[in-house]
């Protein structure tokens, strides 16, 4: 086989060149990231997503740089509160580049940077606040964390949009401790409440008891009332009507109280006075005082053999 030419040789070197020299001065950049230029060591420009030309074997690229939010875990640590109790804790950090530059060469690891800021503010946030406070103020830890960590990346170029704590959680001797802290706690409220239920209910029964005798006093105090009123008026009608009302009044309560005691079906024996002229005597006397006045002369004796009767 002949040996090729020259010229051959130096044509393929120069189209070999050429290719070479081509892939290295195009560059396409996915979406979601940007790519940093380098001339001889130093940061030139930017490269956006797509195509890009850069001069071969002069520029470079330099950091690839994703512009998404990024979820970045924050490792498990323990963790020292107030009152000295120990928790583990970790959490998520949200955050997203928006200078490029700045986050590629304002500082040398930015997501290494974020961890390590994260766990130490997590241990100074969490230093300040009791256990109790601590298990339940999440909120309050996310939204300190968020002020603190959202300050600090501002100079590398990057935006924190959230922050979350994962877990905290306490050693199990601690959470056996809390567990019978609790169970105490619950029973020492039902022992309250039950307390206050019979108190109350004493107070209710009390002020029932108070309702009722003033209920009792007031009806007492309305018969008292009527009787006075009822004795009033017998006594104004005896002072108009002279001793015949009056002697007919008391006829016609003692006929009352004999039938009624004669009508009740449990009574078997009746007594009546010795004299039932007496009783007939009494009845005569009701209904001669119905009737009007006695016709008779005064000084005549009455038919039961009584006593005169005389006009007053």
């Amino acid at each position: 086989m002949p040996d090729l030419p020259l010229v051959t040789i130096v044509l393929v070197v120069l189209v070999l060149l050429a290719i070479v020299t081509v892939a290295q001065g195009i560059r396409t950049v996915p979406q979601g990231e940007v790519w940093s230029v380098e001339r001889f060591g130093a940061f030139t420009r930017l490269l956006e997503p797509g195509l890009n030309l850069i001069i071969p074997f002069v520029d470079r690229i330099g950091r690839r740089l994703n512009v998404q939010e990024v979820v970045l875990d924050i490792p498990e640590q323990s963790v020292i509160t107030k009152d000295n109790a120990t928790v583990a804790v970790d959490g998520i950090v949200y955050y997203r580049v928006m200078d490029p530059s700045k986050a590629a060469y304002a500082v040398q690891n930015l997501q290494q940077a974020l961890v390590a800021m994260a766990m130490t503010n997590i241990r100074a946030v969490i230093g300040e606040m009791d256990l109790d406070q601590t298990l339940s103020s999440r909120d309050r830890i996310n939204t300190s964390l968020l002020t603190i960590l959202d300050g600090a990346t501002e100079p590398w170029g990057a935006k924190v949009s959230r922050v979350e704590i994962r877990k905290i959680e306490p050693p199990e001797n601690l959470i056996r401790a809390m567990n019978l802290q609790m169970t105490a706690e619950r029973e020492r409220r039902a022992s309250v409440a039950k307390a206050e239920g019979e108190k109350q209910a004493l107070v209710l029964q009390a002020e029932g008891r108070r309702d009722a005798a003033i209920r009792d006093a007031e009806a007492r105090e309305a018969l008292a009332q009527a009787e006075a009123n009822a004795t009033r008026m017998v006594a104004e009608a005896a002072a108009g009507a002279g001793a015949d009302a009056l002697r007919y009044f008391i006829a016609d309560k003692y006929v009352k109280a004999f039938e009624a005691m004669a009508a009740n079906p449990s009574s078997r024996l009746v007594i009546v006075p010795m004299e039932s002229a007496g009783l007939a005597g009494g009845i005569a006397q009701a209904m001669e005082l119905l009737r009007g006045p006695p016709t008779t002369q005064p000084g005549t004796p009455p038919a039961n053999g009584g006593t005169p009767w005389r006009q007053g």
